[in-house]
């Protein structure tokens, strides 16, 4: 059987579909679904339906075929049996198969069957919050349940870093609100505020809400940039000198102090972390998404992290700026565009001269292609300009960006 790992937000939607939460689906929307719900809020057969709720899968999985998929950590969490592709998107039918593996607060992510056969009849106050409760909110949600005589269930919407602090404040909320009940959901964020709105109101009818509160967006003030999480990412040809200008940094951080820093050569990590990796193009984007993984936990925890692999294709960076960013970090990616004459021209570890006589297939720039950034933050060529004003360079974006002071 064919294994998939979906994305976090897809994996959200399969938690929500095997609860229950999703009713009255039961599965990955079609096309016609999905077409539909777009153009007119409503699945094909009418039934009202905020938001298109799809899965991407391989190109090579086909109709008919019966999909693994699997949690970040490999565990197996429910069985897709493929009705349709439409383009990237499969749609079919969910099967559950384990109960899932939560982290912080288990206790309180509860199906929607076990939280209604606990609470009382009559009116039943839902409140999704995707932040804290300030004392003007809380007041609010007293008087209102008290005006109708609900009991209150606050819902927690748990997606990402976020999810524990949001439960933190809903058992604070809990501690005011007299009879309260915390049920966390993993409903992850739609853009479109309209939507997001129908969707929670939607799960919280499915949990037993007779009327809905939708607590109010969370103010974010991020931090100042020299607080938070960096990844300096270097990407050019073997030979341009990006593990020397790398190095250079890093020992100029080192040197002013006030940041924690992580350096992270390419060919050191293919030593450690990918031995036994080949120099095929899928074992260079493993390799490349292994450095992108560290240097995400480095700054996840506020860590400044510099990489510097050839990372020779750009969807695998993209990757990379996606790991990080989806942690609340920052990401700069400075391509060194020394052109490859002088790279071949310095060849200090003699490897063009062996691509060129064929002794290593696939080498960058030479039997296998390098595609150049468009979305560098910094381009810098290193031919005839010292390591030190090359670093310069760096420490100027870094210093102007307010990364480093």
């Amino acid at each position: 059987m064919t294994e998939w790992t979906p994305d976090a937000r897809e994996l959200a939607d399969l938690e929500l579909l095997l609860s229950g939460a999703f009713a009255p689906l039961t599965g990955f929307l079609t096309s016609a679904d999905a077409n539909a719900v777009a153009e007119n809020g409503r699945l094909s057969d009418g039934t009202p339906w905020p938001d298109p709720i799809t899965l991407a899968l391989p190109d090579d999985i086909p109709p008919g075929a019966r999909v693994t998929l699997k949690d970040p950590e490999g565990a197996a969490v429910a069985t897709l049996t493929v009705e349709e592709r439409d383009g990237h998107h499969a749609a079919g039918p969910v099967a559950a198969l384990d109960a899932p593996a939560y982290g912080p607060f288990a206790r309180l992510r509860r199906t929607p069957d076990e939280v209604r056969k606990d609470l009382p009849d009559g009116e039943i106050l839902a409140v999704t919050m995707r932040g804290p409760l300030d004392s003007t909110v809380l007041d609010d949600v007293a008087a209102t349940a008290e005006e109708l005589e609900a009991t209150i269930v606050l819902m927690p919407l748990v997606f990402g870093e976020s999810g524990p602090s949001v439960v933190r404040a809903a058992l604070k909320a809990s501690e005011r609100l007299a009879g309260s009940t915390v049920v966390a959901v993993p409903l992850a964020p739609r853009e479109d505020a309209e939507i997001d709105l129908e969707l929670r109101e939607h799960v919280a009818r499915n949990y037993g809400a007779t009327e809905h509160y939708a607590g109010p967006a969370p103010v974010v003030i991020p931090g100042p940039p020299h607080r938070r999480g960096l990844v300096v990412f270097f990407t050019g040809l073997s030979g341009s000198g990006k593990s020397t200008v790398a190095r250079g940094l890093r020992d100029a951080l080192l040197e002013r102090g006030g940041r924690t820093v992580t350096y992270l050569d390419g060919d050191v990590v293919r030593q450690l972390l990918s031995a036994g990796l080949t120099f095929s193009r899928e074992d260079r984007d493993l390799n490349i998404r292994r450095i992108g993984f560290v240097a995400a936990e480095v700054a996840r925890h506020g860590g400044l992290a510099i990489c510097a692999p050839i990372a020779p294709y750009a969807d695998t960076r993209d990757e990379v700026r996606a790991m990080v960013e989806e942690v609340g970090a920052d990401f700069l990616l400075v391509h060194v565009a020394t052109p490859l004459e002088e790279c071949e021209r310095r060849d200090r570890k003699g490897l063009y001269a062996k691509a060129r006589a064929g002794l290593i297939p696939e080498f960058t720039g030479i039997s296998d292609p390098y595609e150049a950034p468009d979305d560098a933050e910094l381009v810098i060529d290193t031919t005839g300009v010292t390591v030190e004003r090359s670093v310069g360079t760096v420490l100027t974006l870094l210093t102007s960006g307010g990364w480093i002071r």
